[in-house]
């Protein structure tokens, strides 16, 4: 089966004025048009497609690598809004429609939007929703605490910053975990800190606890390394200061120590850390 607004691979059957014919598995064929011929190819060749809709609403295959697929979220561009929604840039040659009824904000031409892509069952179009809320489900959780998690950042609060985790869930960092800077639309790991009774979901973008020690404590060393042997920071340092030379809080900061400490690797002085 042909998916559309997915990457397909499929196999080149034969040669046309159009472009080459590709099938699936199932003998469903579709067109790739001349300009993403690539120019070495034999019949029965595989290769790696994603499928859409073109500008007359029929089914094509591209090289082309969009910065979004259905099921997916990302931050797109408004290029133009008309009488009937918007549209975004996602790096193909049709942009893709955010209908109104779609938008949680009325979107601007220049804009940039956190989108939702789906396949409408009405229309049978792939469509962008910046309603992203409805695409998440925190009911049945599919998450355990301490494990890693990939992380999509969707929007700032004024407690922190929201993530969707695992492209499933909604997840918060609170203001004190976040030792970076991160912008909506960035993709990194992360780890489940705790699940609340309603299902709500602290994350993390270090590991927690006991298992959050050793990889700070080799920050530490390579920090101390880069400076000669020594750091100006004690337990006593301004969190602050922690937090702009480790990217790490205070309370991560004297686990990792004491660590480093216990296995005879640095010298706690008044004036700071010394490597041994």
């Amino acid at each position: 089966m042909i998916h559309l607004g997915e990457y397909n691979t499929l196999e080149i059957i034969r040669e046309s004025e159009q472009g080459l014919y590709l099938a699936d598995t199932e003998g469903n064929e579709i067109l790739l048009p001349n300009r993403y011929v690539p120019e070495a190819f034999h019949i029965w060749d595989k290769i790696e497609v994603f499928v859409y809709l073109d500008n007359e609403e029929r089914l094509v295959a591209v090289t082309d690598k969009p910065y979004i697929k259905n099921g997916d979220f990302a931050l797109l561009r408004c290029s133009a809004v008309t009488d009937h929604g918007a549209f975004l840039d996602w790096g193909m040659l049709k942009e893709l429609f955010c209908p109104f009824r779609e938008q949680a904000f009325e979107m601007k031409k220049g804009g940039w939007y956190f989108v939702y892509c789906f396949l409408d069952e009405k229309s049978e179009r792939l469509v962008a929703s910046s309603k992203t809320n409805q695409f998440l489900d925190n009911k049945e959780l599919t998450v355990v605490p301490f494990e890693e998690v990939d992380l999509i950042v969707s929007h700032p609060s004024d407690i922190g910053m929201n993530v969707i985790i695992n492209k499933k869930h909604s997840g918060l960092i609170f203001k004190d975990d976040i030792f970076q800077d991160l912008s909506v639309g960035d993709r990194l790991k992360g780890y489940v800190k705790k699940i609340r009774p309603d299902n709500k979901i602290d994350v993390v973008l270090g590991q927690v606890g006991y298992r959050n020690i050793e990889p700070n404590a080799d920050a530490i060393m390579i920090e101390l390394r880069d400076n000669d042997g020594y750091l100006n920071l004690t337990d006593k340092s301004d969190p602050e200061k922690i937090k702009q030379v480790l990217q790490m809080s205070k309370k991560t900061f004297k686990k990792a120590v004491g660590t480093l400490y216990r296995q005879k690797l640095i010298e706690i002085k008044d004036d700071g850390i010394y490597l041994v």
